[in-house]
């Protein structure tokens, strides 16, 4: 029987050193930085065998997504411009906003969801949702789901 793949998102702080330095290496074999695996491996101080163990598990979130749907799960302010201000964000990052759906607030508190392509002139996914969660009247932004174009 197939074992499924499943696919996790965190944040970085998240993530055991390892990996991340897995993920350095193959920026520094990609780049010509380090011609070799060995190389690279002991410029961050990390074994050649989890450099193959992980290579091939860990990827930068904005590396892959072109051509993919996301769905974002915000909580903010019902108050006169906060959807504008988040569709704003979305849009100067580049990203084609597909689907919009506004629950009716509760208690001051609207939930939003947001449809968003990935195309590719869309800029660095973490930027964007960075600027999502440190806009004003913004309380919390979640990715809630992710699928791959056909």
């Amino acid at each position: 029987m197939k074992e499924e793949t499943a696919y996790y998102v965190l944040k970085k702080q998240a993530v055991p050193d390892v990996l991340l330095k897995v993920l350095e290496a193959k920026k520094l074999l990609d780049t010509g930085k380090c011609k070799t695996v060995n190389e690279a491996s002991e410029r961050l101080g990390i074994s050649r065998s989890s450099f193959y163990k992980y290579k091939d598990d860990i990827y930068e979130f904005h590396d892959s997504l072109q051509g993919t749907t996301l769905t974002l799960n915000l909580q903010m302010d019902d108050e006169l411009g906060v959807l504008s201000d988040v569709l704003r964000i979305i849009s100067g990052c580049g990203a084609n906003i597909l689907t919009v759906h506004q629950a009716i607030p509760y208690n001051g508190v609207a939930a939003l969801s947001v449809g968003i392509q990935v195309l590719p002139t869309t800029s660095d996914m973490a930027d964007m949702i960075g600027k999502l969660q440190s806009a004003s009247r913004v309380h919390n932004v979640q990715i809630i789901g992710r699928n791959a174009e056909v």
